[in-house]
């Protein structure tokens, strides 16, 4: 039974209608804490820019926030977008936090940003929807192409390089990162580099990625833990998740493949009251899909306020379509469901609703429901 997997939290920082930056950063404070004492094993913030709905820009920054204001939960980033950073500068910034709070911290690392798509890539062969075996839902593939070669994705990546500026291969900079911090790193030359506070950091590192791409193939290859994304690309994560484990050669840090899989959930105690929470999400998602930006998340009456086009729709629809969305117990049929499928060794969950409170109680009903059959596989194996 899955219920005895352990569960995570991802937490994009966001903003609702109505609050601002400084409200979303003191709610991501709370939340940690309150899953921290949920019993959730880790708690990552991704990295988002432009975006007025999103306050987690800066990973290391919230990273060491969240670390401070917690003590046992693992605190990491899902993920550093690679394209934006050296791997001198990731391993200077999660040195520095974990020398505060030595093995708790994770290092995951995205590859988004790291090279510019040619024109016409992404766009998806035309695979219909579909269920696996144990009923996980796997949709029709959506194209990223145009967000890719978006004017405001074009205005990022001016903004966050510096001018001419060439990112590496993305391989090359995992390589760089894991050597500084092992302490074996040298140039082409043969000068070595000593990163002080990094080297010898006890940090995990995981590779995250939404495809059986390039993400998955190098986590499998240099044995490390794996995330895939069923929450931002759920078309792809039966591919991410093979592309892994066939990948996969056994290192100092794994002796087997270990994969976590993220869902956005939304549970109440209810399936109508969920349902209702989860009103917003689908224009929050079309915000991020037509490339303005992450809005605010609205209230479920400005949601439905919204006059949806047929284009609307079909933005947005693999998203709706995929998100757990019910009470405690229909949501964990789900997420047992995608752990069946995927083969998870640990689900990370991303719930957004408008007001926190409700964003919180998701989590501890969730957590509580997955305590409560896990405590019932247990007592059936001892018997």
């Amino acid at each position: 039974m899955s219920a005895s997997i352990p569960l995570s939290v991802l937490d994009l920082v966001p903003i609702s209608s109505g609050s601002d930056a400084s409200q979303a950063l003191a709610n991501s404070v709370d939340l940690a804490r309150r899953t921290e004492a949920a019993g959730y094993v880790r708690y990552w913030v991704a990295e988002h820019h432009l975006n007025p709905g999103v306050a987690g820009t800066n990973p290391a920054l919230v990273i060491a926030l969240l670390a401070g204001a917690t003590s046992t939960i693992r605190v990491g980033s899902g993920a550093v977008q690679m394209g934006h950073h050296t791997p001198l500068s990731v391993v200077e910034q999660f040195g520095l936090i974990d020398a505060l709070h030595p093995g708790r911290i994770d290092l995951g690392l995205g590859r988004s940003g790291a090279r510019r798509t040619p024109a016409g890539a992404g766009a998806p062969a035309a695979t219909p929807a579909r269920r696996t075996d144990e009923g996980l839902l796997i949709p029709a593939p959506f194209s990223f192409a145009h967000l890719i070669g978006s004017p405001r994705f074009a205005l990022q990546r001016a903004l966050l390089q510096q001018p001419g500026a060439e990112t590496p291969d993305y391989a090359s900079q995992v390589d760089d990162i894991v050597a500084l911090l092992a302490g074996t790193y040298r140039n082409d030359d043969g000068v070595e580099a000593h990163v002080v506070p990094g080297e010898g950091a006890r940090l995990d590192v995981w590779i995250l990625g939404s495809s059986g791409g390039e993400s998955a193939t190098l986590a499998g290859q240099r044995g490390l833990p794996f995330a895939a994304n069923y929450h931002v690309a759920p078309a792809n994560v039966l591919d991410a998740v093979g592309g892994y484990r066939a990948a996969f050669r056994p290192s100092a840090r794994l002796a087997r493949p270990y994969v976590a899989v993220s869902a956005d959930v939304v549970v109440a105690p209810t399936d109508d009251e969920a349902r209702e929470l989860a009103t917003g999400y689908g224009l929050w998602v079309r915000s991020i899909r037509t490339a303005e930006g992450a809005i605010a998340f609205p209230t479920p009456d400005d949601a439905r306020a919204h006059r949806w086009s047929d284009e609307d729709r079909a933005l947005v629809q693999d998203r709706i379509d995929t998100q757990l969305v019910g009470s405690p117990a229909t949501v964990a049929d789900q997420l047992e469901v995608l752990a069946a499928a995927t083969g998870a060794d640990e689900l990370v969950l991303t719930t957004i609703t408008h007001d926190h409170r409700d964003r919180v109680r998701s989590y501890d009903l969730i957590a509580r429901e997955w305590a409560r059959r896990a405590a019932t596989v247990a007592v059936a194996a001892s018997a």
